[in-house]
C-alpha cells in the first residue's frame, strides 16, 4: 500500500530474503540434526481437485490490486505514466513527466471533474527498470495471479505449472484502475465492472450449463488500498458521496453481486507511510525518480489512506502527550506547509500549472486542490468509518501481517512542520495490525476484545511485510481454502 514505495519494497525485500537466505543456511549448520523443519504443504495435492471442478455453483473472482498495481498509459501520447521506468516513460524529475503523473488542478472546479487522458492498461504483474542501461523486470503482482489460478484463470507469465484448471478461463477478472484517483470513482467504475463481467459469465453459464439468467455473484480479493474500494462498493454500491459533506443511504447495494470478499493488507485506518509520501515526497528506490509532495499532493487517492487522528498518531514534538485530533484539517496543512502548501514547491507547481504566471494564484489554486483534497477524505473516512453490520449473505475476511515493525507514532515541529517517527508497532512494516482491524480501541478506550465498525467473519494474521503477504504459502493455502473448498451456507 506504501504510496510510491513499491519497487523499494521489491528490491530491499530481495535483499533481506538473500540475508535471510544466509544465515537460515548457517543455523542449519550450526543445529544439524537438531532443527526441525517447517515445510509448506503441497497445494497442488491440496486442491488440484477442488480447483479442477467446474459448475455454476463455483463464484467468479476479481481481483482488485492496491495503490501503483495498474498500468496507467496516457491515451494521446502512448506514454507510460506508470508500470516502466525505462524509455519515454513519464518521468517526475522533468515538467512533462510531471504534467502526465499528476491530475490536473483548478480553482472551483470539483475533483470528480478534474481528470485527464491517461488510462489504466491492466493490472501490473511485473514493474519494469532499465538501470545503467541494462532493463530489468520486478514481480509486482505475480504471485496473487498465481494464487488467483484458483478461479481458472492461468497468469502465463508466472510459468506456474503446480495447478491445472482446464479451459474454464473465464472465472476470474483483474479490475485494473486509476489509482491515482478519489477511490469513490473507482468504486463506481467497479460496479460497472461488475455488470459487464456478470452478463459474460451469464452468457458462459447459458453456453456450458445451459441455464439462462443465472443469478451471478462473485467473490472478490482485495490488496492493499484496493480493499477500501471493495468495502465502499459493498455499503454504497455506484453511490457518489453527496456535495454537501453528508453519506450517502447505506443500503448494502454492493453485496447483491458479491458473496465473498478476502481483503490482505487493507489500511482500514489508514496509514503513516501517507502522510510521510504527502509531507516529504517519495523516492521509490536508489538510482529511480523522486516524487515530489506537492505531485502526490495532487492525488486524491493518497490523502484517503491518510491515519485516523483520533487513533493518537500524530503528536506534538515538545509536548509528546498531546495528540493532533484532526489530520484532515485543511489550515492545519497550510500552517505546517505541507504537501501543495510548501512554500518551497513552486518550481513543481510551475511545471504543474505552466499556464498560470503569478506564483501567489498558483499558490491559491494549490491550496485549493488540497482543501478538496482534504474534504473528500474526510467524507470518504465517513463512509467507511459507520459502524454497520453487513448482510448475512456477505462474508468479510482479513488477511493482515502482524510481526513487523511499523511505524505507529509520528511527531510534528509545530515550527518546522518536521515529522519523526517515535513509535512503532506489529504490523506488516506499512499497515499496522491496528488499522488492518480497524481497531477502535486506539481512540482511548481499551477493552480485552477488538472494538471494531467492521464485522469481521475471518482473520488470519501472517508473519512477513506487506508486500510479501501475497508470496507466503500460508496465504496461498488459506486463500484457496476459502474460495474453493469453505461451505457457502
Amino acid at each position: 500500500m506504501r504510496p510510491f514505495s513499491l519497487l523499494g519494497d521489491l528490491f530491499s525485500s530481495q535483499k533481506r530474503r538473500a540475508r535471510g537466505i544466509f544465515w537460515l543456511i548457517m543455523l542449519l549448520v550450526a543445529t544439524g540434526s537438531c532443527t526441525r523443519q517447517v515445510h509448506p504443504p503441497n497445494l497442488g495435492d491440496l486442491y488440484n481437485r477442488s480447483a479442477s471442478f467446474h459448475d455454476q455453483r463455483r463464484n467468479p473472482v476479481i481481483l482488485i490490486p492496491g495503490i501503483l498495481g495498474s498500468k496507467l498509459i496516457d491515451k494521446r501520447s502512448g506514454r507510460v505514466v506508470w508500470g516502466e521506468f525505462k524509455g519515454n516513460y513519464a518521468n517526475p524529475n522533468s515538467p512533462d513527466g510531471a504534467q502526465l503523473i499528476a491530475l490536473p488542478m483548478a480553482s472551483g472546479v470539483p475533483l470528480q471533474q478534474l481528470r485527464d487522458s491517461v488510462y489504466a492498461s491492466g493490472t501490473l504483474d511485473r514493474v519494469k527498470v532499465k538501470i545503467l542501461g541494462l532493463p530489468l523486470q520486478v514481480g509486482a503482482y505475480y504471485k496473487i495471479l498465481d494464487a488467483l489460478g484458483i478461479g481458472g484463470y492461468v497468469d502465463e507469465s508466472s510459468g506456474n505449472k503446480t495447478f491445472h484448471y482446464g479451459s474454464e478461463h473465464f472465472t476470474c477478472f483483474q479490475f485494473d484502475y486509476d489509482w491515482r484517483l478519489d477511490n469513490v470513482v473507482n468504486a463506481r467504475r467497479l460496479h460497472q465492472f461488475i455488470l459487464e463481467k456478470r452478463e459474460y459469465v451469464q452468457k458462459e453459464y447459458q453456453k456450458r450449463y445451459g441455464v439462462s439468467n443465472y443469478n451471478v455473484k462473485f467473490d472478490i480479493v482485495a490488496h492493499s488500498m484496493g480493499g477500501l474500494i471493495a468495502r465502499y462498493y459493498l455499503r454504497y454500491g455506484d453511490a457518489d458521496l453527496p456535495d454537501n459533506d453528508s453519506l450517502p443511504p447505506l443500503t448494502w447495494a454492493g453485496t447483491r453481486y458479491v458473496d465473498k470478499v478476502i481483503l490482505v493488507g487493507t489500511p482500514n485506518a489508514g496509514s503513516l507511510d501517507a502522510l510521510e509520501n504527502l509531507v516529504k515526497g517519495r523516492k521509490i528506490a536508489p538510482l529511480l525518480p523522486f516524487y515530489e509532495s506537492s505531485l502526490l499532493g495532487t492525488l486524491p487517492s493518497i490523502y484517503q489512506l491518510l491515519p485516523r487522528g483520533r487513533h493518537r498518531v500524530l503528536v506534538d514534538a515538545a509536548h509528546p502527550d498531546r495528540f493532533v485530533p484532526d489530520l484532515l484539517d485543511p489550515d492545519l496543512w497550510t500552517q505546517l506547509g505541507w504537501g501543495l502548501a510548501d512554500p518551497t514547491q513552486d518550481k513543481m507547481l510551475q511545471w504543474l500549472l505552466p499556464g498560470v504566471t503569478s506564483a501567489e494564484e498558483r499558490r491559491q489554486i494549490a491550496l485549493d486542490h488540497q482543501r478538496k483534497c482534504l474534504r473528500r477524505a474526510r467524507q470518504f473516512m465517513k463512509a467507511l468509518d459507520l459502524p454497520a453490520r453487513h448482510p448475512d449473505s456477505l462474508s468479510i475476511s482479513l488477511m493482515a501481517g502482524d510481526a513487523v515493525p511499523t511505524d505507529a507514532v509520528a511527531a510534528v515541529d509545530w515550527n518546522t512542520g518536521e515529522l519523526t517517527i517515535l513509535q512503532q508497532a506489529p504490523g506488516d512494516g506499512t499497515v499496522l495490525r491496528s488499522s488492518a482491524l480497524m481497531d477502535e480501541r486506539l481512540s482511548g478506550n481499551w477493552e480485552p476484545t477488538l472494538v471494531s465498525p467492521i464485522r469481521w467473519d475471518h482473520v488470519f494474521f501472517l508473519f512477513t511485510e506487506h508486500l510479501e503477504l501475497t508470496r507466503d504459502p500460508a496465504f496461498t493455502d488459506n486463500l484457496l481454502f476459502m474460495l474453493l473448498e469453505k461451505p457457502r451456507y
